[in-house]
């Protein structure tokens, strides 16, 4: 096919999607299918050894993770679409080390979609749509959490991708991804990459720009370099553009959003494009519309050496195919920094057109087990290895 009939299709695509009305594509592929937990996880298929089991309950709306030092475990949430602002903050407590958390408590509502969560030096920072908050010393003050500080200047207030995925680096900055304030569109220098900033705020800077809505992130820890997901447009079709598991060695780099997705597919609603010299391609392409998550390099001892420095990631699933997909997670695979594999390691919450479970965001315990929360059940899988 011919760069311009490939653009000429591409634009019919996205066009004849437009005409389609929203609830219609939803309705025909978002169907949910709620089932009892200890059915669902039957139904989990994992690699012959591996087990997964019940971590939490009762964690509605279930969604980033961070590890405190003392194993409290902090869950950001997600507050339904349209709704008055009512996000929680939960720590969960596994006070027996029987790998089930007991104690899970509500530690702050009627927050604004209170997404991601991160630990740092003692202090929990959740990250609303336009503020990051800071609460001092929690882990000491479960019973009566401190009030929350504002954390540096707002960042925009659009609810469009505006909700956030927090991470401390190595170098003890805090990562702050900001969404595109839509599906398509060739955003202002407020939207679409990834900032970081000082844990007080200050210092705050642009580290990578061309990002349509990352999610997740991780840091290798050999190299110390930057890996996320994006997610990528809607109404281009079914299999494109390609979900997209990106590596940032440097800061000042270019993704491609709006104008290119993946390792080379061009967009061809815009007139101009982003210049090869200036466009950093995708370490993996992902299956369209699969939408990846959270990711995490495996750091643990428990599961077999080939698990060692690979990527898990969560895919919470698609919205807006014919065939849903996602609904799972995978292993990214890694060799001399490169990517050499991709496959399933969790799957079994889509079953036919129906789901009963969405992976949103996977953490490491200290035993070397994989936590995994899910906003769409409100709980927290624990997955672990027993090699029977």
């Amino acid at each position: 096919m011919t760069p311009l009939l490939r653009n000429l299709v591409l634009v019919l695509v996205s066009h004849a999607a437009l005409l389609i009305p929203a609830a219609v594509l939803a309705a025909a592929v978002n169907n949910p299918r709620p089932i009892p937990i200890a059915e669902g996880l039957k139904r989990i298929k994992l690699p012959p050894g591996f087990v997964i089991d019940l971590y939490a309950d009762n964690v509605k709306g279930a969604r980033a993770m961070a590890l405190s030092p003392d194993g409290i475990l902090y869950v950001g949430t997600f507050t339904e679409w349209g709704k008055k602002p009512s996000g929680k903050v939960y720590a969960l407590q596994d006070k027996d080390g029987d790998g089930r958390a007991e104690d899970v408590r509500t530690l702050t509502e009627g927050l604004d979609h209170p997404n991601g969560v991160a630990w740092h030096k003692g202090d929990l920072y959740v990250a609303e749509i336009s503020r990051i908050l800071r609460f001092r010393d929690l882990d000491n003050h479960l019973d009566n959490p401190p009030a929350f500080e504002v954390v540096g200047d707002p960042f925009p207030k659009d609810f469009h991708h505006g909700w956030k995925f927090i991470r401390f680096a190595p170098d003890g900055r805090l990562y702050v991804p900001v969404g595109a304030p839509c599906n398509i569109c060739e955003p202002d220098e407020q939207h679409s990459g990834i900032w970081r900033m000082n844990p007080d705020g200050s210092g705050r800077e642009v580290f990578a720009r061309g990002i349509r809505n990352s999610v997740g992130f991780d840091w290798h820890p050999v190299t110390g370099e930057l890996w996320f997901t994006d997610n990528g447009r809607d109404d281009m079709g079914d299999d494109i553009p390609p979900e997209e598991l990106n590596r940032a060695p440097k800061p000042g780099l270019h993704f491609g959003f709006p104008y290119r997705y993946g390792k080379s597919l061009v967009d061809a609603a815009f007139k101009t494009t982003l210049a090869d010299k200036d466009f950093t391609p995708a370490a993996l392409e992902m299956p369209a519309h699969r939408a990846g998550l959270g990711i995490r390099f495996y750091t643990g001892k428990q599961f077999p050496a080939r698990y060692q420095q690979q990527i898990f990631i969560a895919h919470h699933g698609s919205w807006n195919r014919a065939q849903p997909d996602g609904y799972r997670v995978s292993l990214a695979t890694l060799k001399d920094n490169e990517v050499v594999g991709y496959e399933d390691f969790a799957s079994g919450w889509l079953e036919g057109d129906h789901y009963w479970g969405r992976p949103v965001d996977v953490e490491v315990l200290p035993d070397g087990s994989l936590l995994l929360s899910d906003d769409f059940a409100g709980v927290i899988y624990r997955i672990h290895y027993t090699g029977k």
